[in-house]
C-alpha cells in the first residue's frame, strides 16, 4: 500500500495543477476585456496560448483523478507523458516571454505604432504623454494631452517609458507564474514516479505470493 506521506504529496501537487489551470484559463479570458495597457501588453494569440495552456493542464488535472483510482502502472505512466508535454508546452511560453522582454522597448513601438489614432489618443490622455520615443513618433494628435505637434514637443513627455513601466511589471509578473507551473509539473512528475515505483513493488510482491500458493511474502 501507498504511504500516506506520498499520497498527501501526490495528492498536494495534484491540486496545485488544478490551480495553475484555473489561474492560466481564468487570465487569459478576464485579461480580454477592454483595457487599455493589459490589450496592449497582451495579443489575442496570446491569451489564446494561455487559455490553451490553462485548458491542458485542467485536462491534466482531469486524467489524473481517473487514472490514481485504477489498478496498474499504464495510466500513471500515460500521465507522466502528458505532464511532460505540458512542460515542454510551458518551456516554450516561458522562454517566448523571456526573449520578448530583451527588446521590450523596441518591441512595444511596434504594438504601438499598430493602434489605432483614438487608442493611442486614449493612451497619450491616460499616461499623460505624446509620441513613443519622442513626440514626432507615432504620435496621434488629438484628446486633451496631444491636441496638436505644439503642445507635444512642449510636453516633452514620451509614452516607451510608463508603457514599458506596466508591461514590464506585468510580463514579470506572468514570467515568475509560469516558472511556478513548471515547479508544479516537475513536482507532480516526481511524485507521480515515486507512485509508480510503490505499485510495480506491489505487484511484484503479489505475482510471489501467487507462485507460493497465496501465502504473504511480507
Amino acid at each position: 500500500m501507498l504511504s500516506k506521506k506520498l499520497i498527501g504529496a501526490w495528492a498536494f501537487f495534484d491540486i496545485c495543477l488544478m490551480a495553475a489551470g484555473v489561474l492560466s484559463l481564468t487570465l487569459s479570458i478576464v485579461w480580454r476585456q477592454p483595457n487599455l495597457l493589459l490589450n496592449l501588453t497582451f495579443s489575442g494569440m496570446e491569451l489564446t496560448a494561455g487559455s490553451v495552456l490553462g485548458i491542458a493542464l485542467l485536462a491534466t488535472f482531469v486524467l489524473s483523478l481517473l487514472v490514481i483510482i485504477q489498478r496498474g502502472t499504464l495510466g500513471l505512466k500515460i500521465l507522466n507523458w502528458v505532464l511532460l508535454a505540458n512542460s515542454i508546452v510551458i518551456l516554450f511560453i516561458g522562454t517566448y516571454i523571456w526573449v520578448f522582454t530583451l527588446h521590450e522597448r523596441n518591441n512595444y513601438h511596434a504594438v504601438f505604432g499598430q493602434q489605432s489614432n483614438e487608442t493611442k489618443i486614449l493612451i497619450q490622455d491616460m499616461l499623460k504623454c505624446c509620441g513613443y520615443f519622442n513626440a514626432a513618433d507615432e504620435v496621434a494628435f488629438g484628446g486633451a494631452t496631444c491636441p496638436n505637434q505644439a503642445a507635444a514637443t512642449a510636453l516633452n513627455n514620451f509614452c516607451v517609458t510608463p508603457i514599458t513601466k506596466f508591461t514590464d511589471s506585468t510580463l514579470d509578473n506572468v514570467f515568475s507564474t509560469v516558472d511556478g507551473f513548471m515547479a508544479i509539473v516537475i513536482g507532480f512528475f516526481l511524485a507521480n514516479m515515486c507512485v509508480i515505483k510503490k505499485r510495480q513493488e506491489f505487484e511484484r510482491f503479489e505475482k510471489i505470493d501467487s507462485k507460493r500458493g497465496g501465502h504473504s511474502f511480507i
